[in-house]
């Protein structure tokens, strides 16, 4: 085997770089982590409400603009197809121009796309605007992921990352609040003006924050990159810098076979080359079930509350806020368990557990209204749960130099499927009713769950070891 200095001598191979990822492992969770995650999660919670917004403002448009179900389905999957475009735009530019400024750029754009919104007064212009807009919310999302994975250690670095990304479903869950508030009593214009205000600020406070040290160091900006260590390391009470040895050179044997490549660059291909094609296609699977039945249910559910299932305006945006509270419930848990079950077998029980939800309603309860609110609200917080695992996931089986690029790439699949899912939520409505709906998502989910046993195992596994 290589040793870990005849592997940091080796051609590409930075021994400094090493040395700078080493302290990054044992540094502990400090201040100077708090901050990253408290702006870049304030911007990952806007994203949400961005996202989301729109559920709880369509079943106003409909009855003001005379939107059809149809309508309703191209309204909200054009706002996924911006998404895929801004997947893939932001990812590129966070591996060419680094982690923040692409955060940043995703974020400012969907605000203010949204004010926009806010000033829409027919139905073409509000599509257009939600196409636009749907390029920062999909730019923003996977970009913060990668950062913030990439701020994590091995040790525990599940429970870190999905403590951050929590602040996902807590927005939805505040972007359904909200809606079933404001909705009714300010109108629908407020909930776009909400979203994007606020968010303006937050893509300012994001260009304050430090990049990620490991894009850094594999950019060769290692002065940059050790300067955001040593800020790293002064924040906690014990130095973590490591000890030299003997030889003058960093004692790192216990991060064996370390490599840091520096300066190398790589192509959207590469995520389907021979050494990565079998986890991609597995995560491009997973995604796409995942988000094809939770954003499914999450855009549609308060309508069809209000329109199948007779309940009044409050009613309908109150019960749909309750799947996202499920969702934050059963994540909570999912935080303080992932690094011990491991991925795999977090991934498989959700999809096989919400298929069977989902099965049975759509076979037995779909006639009952309060069936239908704990099935679909029960099934969507134990999927979502799956979605945010995904975020971990994804980022964790590709190299730094290819990071952004393959979680974008994976994302985009989120996108098509839940432009997809609301679509045949529309035509299924219109031709064969819920039932159908629910035994299509339920299908979904067992397809996930068989894609979730080819999963690669990487709790407490460092990022440059899971991938070579």
């Amino acid at each position: 085997m290589t040793s870990p200095l005849e592997a940091a001598r080796a051609p590409h191979v930075s021994t400094a770089g090493a040395e700078l990822i080493a302290r990054l492992e044992r540094a502990p969770f400090s201040r100077w982590h708090m901050r990253a995650r408290i702006v870049m999660g304030s911007a990952t919670f806007f994203d949400a409400f961005d996202a989301l917004s729109l559920a709880f403002v369509l079943p106003v448009l409909v009855r003001l603009w005379g939107i059809s179900a149809v309508q309703i389905g191209w309204l909200i999957a054009v706002g996924y197809l911006g998404q895929l475009a801004g997947a893939l735009i932001f990812g590129a530019l966070a591996e060419r121009y680094g982690r923040v400024p692409s955060a940043a750029g995703a974020t400012a754009l969907m605000s203010v796309m949204s004010i926009a919104c806010a000033l829409a007064g027919n139905f073409p212009v509000l599509l257009l605007l939600r196409l636009i807009q749907g390029i920062g919310v999909g730019g923003e999302v996977p970009v913060a992921a990668v950062y913030i994975n990439e701020l994590s250690r091995a040790h525990g670095r599940g429970r870190f990352f999905l403590l951050y990304e929590m602040i996902f479903p807590i927005g939805l869950m505040v972007t359904g609040q909200i809606g079933a508030l404001v909705v009714p009593t300010l109108g629908w214009q407020v909930m776009f003006l909400i979203g994007g205000v606020p968010g303006l600020v937050i893509a300012a406070l994001l260009l304050r924050l430090r990049e990620s040290p490991r894009w850094l160091i594999t950019q060769g900006r290692l002065q940059e990159a050790e300067a955001i260590v040593e800020e790293i390391e002064a924040g906690t009470t014990k130095r973590t810098k490591i000890a030299k040895d003997t030889t003058g050179q960093s004692a790192i044997r216990d991060l064996p076979d370390l490599r840091v490549i520096r300066g190398s660059r790589t192509r959207w291909t590469e995520v389907l080359s021979p050494t990565y094609r079998g986890r991609t296609t597995t995560a491009w699977a997973l995604w796409a079930c995942a988000y094809f039945i939770t954003n499914g249910l999450n855009n549609w559910m308060p309508t069809l509350y209000n329109s199948v299932y007779g309940l009044s305006l409050d009613q309908a945006l109150r019960a749909g806020t309750l799947t996202n509270v499920a969702q934050v419930v059963i994540l909570l848990g999912c935080a303080f368990t992932i690094d011990r079950l491991g991925r795999r077998r977090w991934m498989i029980a959700c999809f096989i557990g919400g298929a069977l939800l989902l099965g049975a309603l759509g076979s037995a309860a779909s006639g009952s209204v309060a069936a239908v609110i704990a099935f679909v609200t029960l099934s969507y917080g134990i999927v979502g749960s799956a979605n945010t695992v995904l975020y971990l996931y994804t980022p964790e089986i590709y190299p730094t130099r290819m990071r952004a690029i393959g979680t974008g790439l994976a994302t985009c699949w989120l996108r098509l499927a839940s432009a997809a899912g609301p679509l045949l939520v529309g035509y299924l409505v219109a031709a064969r009713g819920t039932a159908a709906v629910f035994m299509m998502f339920a299908a979904a989910g067992v397809v996930g769950g068989l894609t979730a046993t080819q999963m690669l195992e990487t709790r407490n596994r460092r990022l440059e070891d899971i991938a070579p």
